[in-house]
């Protein structure tokens, strides 16, 4: 068995070798069935390769926040500028009308609430494979917690919905939770996705680090960043940017697209990084024309 006694640290990710295409767009995926592809392709731009995920699954744990208090009036109408949306099966039921048919990834565990103070201690799937595909889903997203108490628990959700997911063609998001005690580091997250990838999840959610290229070359599967807490306009389209440029295939963005003073404008400028090729600069002056119209 593998231990951490004596093994050597990595030091050649062939950051000039590009990754085998396998006859398909998306990395490491070429090998799986239609379905699943079909799938892929609804979360993916196949033209681009990437995705803007609008998020707006933050209820799940921390109830109403700013921004979410009306996810009908909020959200529905930002949904026509991303790809595809990352919610709870009752915040999409019941507030996001069907004939928007965007790619759906369904937030498909359950995790403690913001009134526990560590919210690491282990989650369960929030639903079956069965009511995700009444809901057409294109992935589930499933947290982990690498390196937290509840790190064998989650790591086995995961294991049990890449299982339910290679049986029905539903790939899985492994998301990439970081608890206080969890530092945000290259190695961490290097390990974190590394894992996840490994266990069976088709695609990666996970924080923008440094040295991020690294992350991106070890991961045998498509990532895409997290937006994580809110940042002015400028510095979270810088952060798209650079992660779209180290190799990322995407953002899922929430707080920094539905919290921003001009949402729409906002979600239609990190399209504009993600699929266009533009730069962080460029798409800030596109933000603020489009906000001052």
């Amino acid at each position: 068995m593998a231990d951490n006694v004596g093994n050597k640290a990595a030091k050649d990710y062939h950051l000039d070798v590009p990754a085998p295409r396998q006859d398909f767009f998306a990395k490491g995926l070429g090998n799986t069935d239609w379905g699943m592809k079909n799938r892929i392709s609804r979360l993916f731009s196949p033209k681009s390769g990437n995705t803007v995920m609008l998020a707006f699954d933050h209820g799940y744990i921390m109830g109403s926040t700013a921004g979410l208090e009306r996810l009908d009036v909020t959200i529905t109408p930002l949904c026509q500028y991303a790809d595809v949306l990352m919610g709870t099966r009752g915040a999409i039921r019941s507030c996001i009308p069907p004939t928007l048919n965007k790619a759906v990834c369904l937030r498909a565990t359950h995790d403690s609430s913001v009134l526990f103070e560590d919210m690491s201690g282990g989650n369960g799937l929030g639903l079956d494979m069965e009511d995700a595909l009444r809901m057409n889903a294109a992935a589930l997203a499933i947290q982990c917690f690498v390196g937290g108490a509840g790190e064998r628990d989650s790591l086995e959700t995961l294991c049990r919905a890449a299982d339910a997911g290679y049986r029905y063609g539903v790939p899985v998001l492994g998301v990439t939770a970081v608890g206080k005690e969890m530092a945000r580091t290259t190695q961490y997250f290097l390990l974190a996705t590394r894992i996840l990838a490994e266990l069976g999840a088709s695609v990666i959610k996970t924080y923008y680090c440094d040295d991020f290229e690294k992350v991106v070359a070890a991961c045998p599967v498509p990532i895409v960043i997290a937006g994580g807490k809110k940042l002015p306009e400028d510095e979270a389209l810088t952060m798209a940017y650079r992660a779209i440029q180290s190799g990322a295939r995407g953002v899922d963005m929430g707080r920094n697209i539905f919290q921003s003073d001009h949402p729409a404008a906002m979600c239609q400028a990190v399209a504009k990084v993600v699929h266009e090729g533009f730069t962080d600069k460029e798409a800030y002056q596109f933000y603020r024309e489009l906000s001052n119209t």
